[in-house]
C-alpha cells in the first residue's frame, strides 16, 4: 500500500522544503499503478487526514510522513472534487476542499497573448478572479514571477502560511496559478515568492483590483462591477477636437494629496477625494487631472486616467 501511495522521495523533499514548481503533480487525484485513483493531501502540521467525498462518505488517509497523506479509491468521475479534514495535535481540525483537484484556470490563448505582450484584458486572466469551476465557487489566483523558484498564495484564509497553498508553474510562461475553493470577495491576500537565492518575499498583487487602505499593504479579493454614469460626458468627448482644445494638466498622487487627520491620518478613498479634487482643480483653471494610482478599497479599473473635467 505504502509503495503505491508515496511519491518519489526527491519530489516529497522538494514539496516539504517549499521548493516545488508543480505541487499539483504530487497532490490531488492521479492514476495509480494498479488502475485505481490515488489521492494525496498535504498539511505540514497535521497528524491525521480524512477524505470526504460529495456524498459525505469518509475515508481515512494513510500518513506518508512530513504532513503528506494518501489513499486509494476504486473509481472517480472525471470531475471528482472532495474535501480534506486535517486534525492537529491540539485536537483542532480544518476542513477544506482540495485545490489540487482542479485543472488550470488559464488557457493556452491567455498565456500566448500574455507572452506576446498583446493581452488586452489582463484582469480577466491574472490577479484574483472570483469564478466557479465545475459548480465549485472560489477564487483563481495567477501571477507572473518568472524568476521565482516557488510561489504561494497566502492570506487570512490560511494564517498567512506559505507552505499550505503553493502554486503551479505553467511551463515556460513564468506564470504561476492555483484555484482556491471557498475563498470569497473580501479576503486579504499576498504572494509569497521564493527567490533564486532562497529568500522569501511577500508581494502584493500587481494586477489586484482592490487594495487595503494604508498603512495596510494587502491585496483584497474583489468581485463587483462598477456601473459608470458618465455616458453624456463620454458622448460629448467624441465630438471634440482634442488636438485643438486648450489643456492645463494638474498632476497629483492620490495617496498623499489629502488625508483624514481625525482617522489616523489615513489617505482618502476615491469617493471621499472626488468632489474635493474636482472643485479644487476647476477653481484653479485646470482642464485635466493625471494621477498616480493608489488603489484603495473602492478602486475600479478604467481605460483612461486622464479626464477633461469641463462639460
Amino acid at each position: 500500500m505504502h509503495q503505491l501511495l508515496a511519491p518519489p522521495i526527491h519530489e516529497l523533499e522538494r514539496l516539504v522544503s517549499g521548493d516545488h514548481h508543480d505541487p499539483h503533480s504530487i497532490l490531488g487525484i492521479h492514476e495509480a499503478k494498479d488502475g485505481r485513483k490515488l489521492v494525496r493531501g498535504y498539511h505540514p502540521d497535521a497528524e491525521e487526514c480524512v477524505l470526504i467525498d460529495a456524498d459525505g462518505a469518509e475515508t481515512s488517509m494513510f500518513p506518508l510522513g512530513d504532513g503528506l497523506f494518501g489513499t486509494l479509491i476504486e473509481s472517480a468521475p472525471a470531475t471528482f472534487h472532495y474535501s480534506l479534514r486535517f486534525r492537529f495535535s491540539s485536537g483542532e481540525t480544518w476542513e477544506r476542499q482540495d485545490p489540487y483537484s482542479f485543472l488550470p484556470t488559464l488557457g493556452e490563448q491567455d498565456l500566448y497573448l500574455f507572452g506576446e505582450g498583446t493581452h488586452r484584458r489582463l484582469t480577466d486572466a491574472f490577479g484574483a478572479r472570483v469564478i466557479e469551476v465545475d459548480g465549485v465557487k472560489g477564487t483563481a489566483f495567477s501571477v507572473w514571477a518568472p524568476n521565482a523558484r516557488r510561489a504561494s498564495v497566502v492570506g487570512d484564509f490560511c494564517s498567512w502560511d506559505g507552505r499550505l497553498f503553493p502554486m503551479r508553474s505553467l511551463g515556460s510562461s513564468g506564470v504561476w496559478e492555483i484555484f482556491l475553493p471557498g475563498v470569497s470577495p473580501g479576503a486579504f491576500y499576498k504572494y509569497e515568492l521564493r527567490a533564486q537565492n532562497g529568500d522569501l518575499r511577500l508581494k502584493v498583487d500587481p494586477v489586484g483590483q482592490c487594495m487595503e487602505m494604508p498603512p495596510g499593504q494587502s491585496s483584497i479579493v474583489h468581485d463587483s462591477e462598477f456601473i459608470w454614469s458618465d455616458d453624456e460626458w463620454m458622448t460629448q468627448r467624441e465630438g471634440r477636437d482634442h488636438l485643438c482644445s486648450p489643456i492645463n494638466i494638474y498632476e497629483l498622487h492620490l495617496g498623499s494629496w489629502a488625508r483624514n487627520v481625525e482617522d489616523g491620518n489615513r489617505s482618502l478613498s476615491y469617493r471621499e477625494i472626488a468632489p474635493r479634487l474636482a472643485s479644487y482643480v476647476r477653481d484653479l483653471g485646470y482642464t485635466h487631472v493625471v494621477y498616480n494610482r493608489l488603489r484603495p478599497v473602492h478602486w475600479t479599473p478604467r481605460k483612461k486616467t486622464t479626464k477633461n473635467i469641463y462639460t
